[in-house]
């Protein structure tokens, strides 16, 4: 086993040594800038669909060994790649929640909406800290009109536009939403595809830049 936090196949807990990004406020503000560079993008991508490790990473994104070993080495200082327990590299869900946690928080402070980022009186925003709570899907609103804006959320908060997901990386990320709640993630996806949020060919879902009118509620 590795002991060289560089090493992208080195245990999370090792490799977080490698001047990790801790606080979550400085986390958040550095993620835009991380996520701006080609390589740390693909390299993440890769893992989200399944890549498990570095050389996987490497043939899944087009990235040399060396591009790869830095770019997980960055993703892993900002807490968002870590190791399951079976060694393989995952996206840590946990970490995303967290940012989004102080995020809402650091929202609400200013007197905006931690759910939707917008003013705290914004109709959106009083509908969302109505029906999700602390990242998660209390339940869906029975009113078209509503059920839109939450369903719109939590696309927009868990799938990047244009990024292929097969539908057990898709039903990971909804069941995270799902958890204590009232609706599981098949009705949650079911639904995200109904009103266009998710397209679906195949084993296959992406999040449209801009989603399709849903003729139903």
């Amino acid at each position: 086993m590795s002991n060289d936090p560089n090493d992208p196949n080195a245990p999370a807990g090792l490799s977080a040594h490698a001047s990790p990004v801790t606080d979550a406020s400085s986390a958040a503000a550095a993620l835009p800038g991380l996520f701006a560079e080609e390589s740390p993008v693909r390299a993440f991508a890769a893992v989200a669909l399944g890549a498990g490790d570095a050389a996987q990473v490497a043939g899944a994104a087009g990235l040399s060994a060396k591009e790869t070993a830095g770019a997980l080495r960055r993703l892993r200082e900002h807490g968002v790649v870590t190791s399951g327990d079976d060694g393989r590299l995952v996206v840590a869900h946990d970490r995303f929640r967290e940012l989004a946690r102080t995020a809402r928080s650091a929202a609400q402070a200013s007197g905006t909406s931690g759910t939707s980022g917008v003013p705290g009186g914004d109709r959106d925003g009083m509908i969302l800290r109505t029906f999700v709570k602390d990242g998660r899907l209390v339940r869906l609103p029975a009113r078209w009109t509503r059920k839109k804006v939450v369903l719109r959320h939590i696309a927009e908060q868990t799938f990047a536009p244009g990024v292929e997901y097969p539908e057990r990386t898709v039903d990971g990320k909804l069941r995270a939403w799902c958890e204590d709640g009232e609706v599981d993630h098949v009705t949650l996806r079911r639904h995200l595809v109904d009103f266009g949020h998710l397209r679906r060919s195949g084993g296959t879902y992406w999040h449209p830049s801009e989603p399709a009118r849903a003729g139903t509620a």
